[in-house]
């Protein structure tokens, strides 16, 4: 991860077709496109990749989170708990709905801790959104059967987990919906992207139809297409696509040198006694994508990442002080600063952020680093690296 790091001769192939064809919309323009569909390819070829009977494209991850949420019908006033460990992208793909973001603790696996998903349940709940980050899940059977016991949704985000498997099946394809990014920093990339896959015919309807003005798809002539309802335009273009398109059918590819680089790191790291990894729920594979791993406490955290950045070794992150992916720094949140008046359920529904607190979060968060694992990376270079990275931690442990 990512997959721009290995753009070549595929990508610009299909990306040179749709130029040389000219019809860079996905929908409409049938005599001049001559039978060329990219994004109608690369939605079959993610049915297979996903195992879903289903796939909707559209403009992005977070598009494809608000687009999955509103084809299973939250709205104003519902609630959607998700984890405090996430992209900033995860509550405002919800607040877009007028829905109300429930936060809650994440665990050991990085990912959302059922007992406080059980705990944050009200009669307005309407999802529980797992985030499989940083190329590994949650406990997914235990929030499957919560999901189950309350009648509630259970929506993916798999947006950073393409390449991960639960028991057999693909991060994304466990819930009722799964949403995926192909933005430039991901396993496969469009450059700008995102999917909601369903084995739902209805939700799937309606992904489609709400992702396009509400336009609902019949027959082939653009104009005379009707609006069975309001929509909005998330719609992915044909050269987007067309990148995709050459990506989705290089993952094996990607996937075999990604889980060959954190392999080499993880067993570097795995000689240093003080050095645990987040635990990954039994039937589960990681991805590769990232590493992520724990230390003894956030002091000796911080010494390591200062090590790291003064040692040459990049992409590394601990993540408590970051405004992008935890909690702590989401003051722009927990103060409702917007551009727009936010209404008075979101904003009533919102104010248990004030005094709520994350101390287990912090726990788990405090003292993780989680280290992007790139494809460009010779096996000479891995080695060296993951040296460096253990000479580091065994300095910091030592200080």
């Amino acid at each position: 991860m990512p997959g721009f790091e290995l753009f070549g001769d595929a990508e610009k192939k299909q990306v040179n077709d749709v130029l040389d064809n000219g019809v860079l919309m996905r929908y409409g323009f049938d005599g001049m496109r001559k039978s060329h569909w990219k994004a109608k390819e690369l939605e079959k070829e993610l049915q297979s990749t996903f195992q879903s009977k289903h796939v909707q494209l559209v403009s992005s991850g977070t598009a494809a989170v608000s687009v999955a949420l509103a084809a299973a019908g939250v709205g104003a006033g519902d609630e959607v708990i998700m984890p405090s460990f996430t992209f900033v992208a995860s509550f405002e793909a919800i607040m877009l709905l007028g829905a109300i973001p429930i936060l809650v603790d994440v665990d050991d696996t990085l990912g959302l801790h059922p007992e406080s998903v059980e705990k944050a349940i009200t009669p307005k709940t309407k999802a529980i959104m797992v985030v499989q980050m940083c190329g590994s899940m949650a406990d997914m059977d235990t929030l499957q059967n919560i999901a189950s016991n309350h009648n509630l949704l259970l929506v993916e985000d798999a947006c950073q987990a393409i390449g991960g498997t639960y028991k057999g099946k693909p991060l994304g394809s466990i819930g009722d919906l799964g949403c995926f990014s192909f933005d430039f920093v991901k396993t496969i990339t469009c450059g700008e992207g995102g999917a909601v896959i369903t084995n739902n015919k209805d939700y799937y309807i309606n992904a489609d139809h709400y992702s396009d003005h509400g336009h609902d798809h019949i027959g082939n002539d653009r104009g005379a297409e009707t609006h069975p309802f309001l929509g909005y335009n998330f719609r992915i273009s044909e050269l987007h696509a067309a990148v995709g398109l050459a990506q989705v059918k290089r993952l094996p590819e990607f996937l075999t040198i990604q889980k060959r680089n954190f392999s080499i790191i993880r067993d570097a790291l795995s000689e240093i006694p003080e050095v645990t990894f987040r635990t990954v729920p039994e039937g589960g594979l990681e991805s590769g994508a990232f590493l992520n791993f724990f230390l003894p406490d956030l002091e000796t955290t911080r010494k390591v990442i200062e090590g790291f950045k003064v040692g040459g070794v990049d992409a590394c992150w601990n993540y408590y002080d970051n405004n992008w992916h935890y909690i702590r720094k989401w003051n722009h949140l927990k103060e409702l600063k917007s551009l727009f008046p936010i209404s008075k359920e979101v904003t009533e529904g919102l104010k248990y952020l004030k005094t709520k607190s994350f101390e287990q979060s912090d726990h788990y968060i405090g003292r993780n680093i989680s280290c992007l694992i790139k494809l460009s990376w010779s096996e000479t270079e891995v080695k060296a690296r993951a040296n460096k990275m253990a000479e580091i931690i065994k300095a910091a442990l030592k200080s």
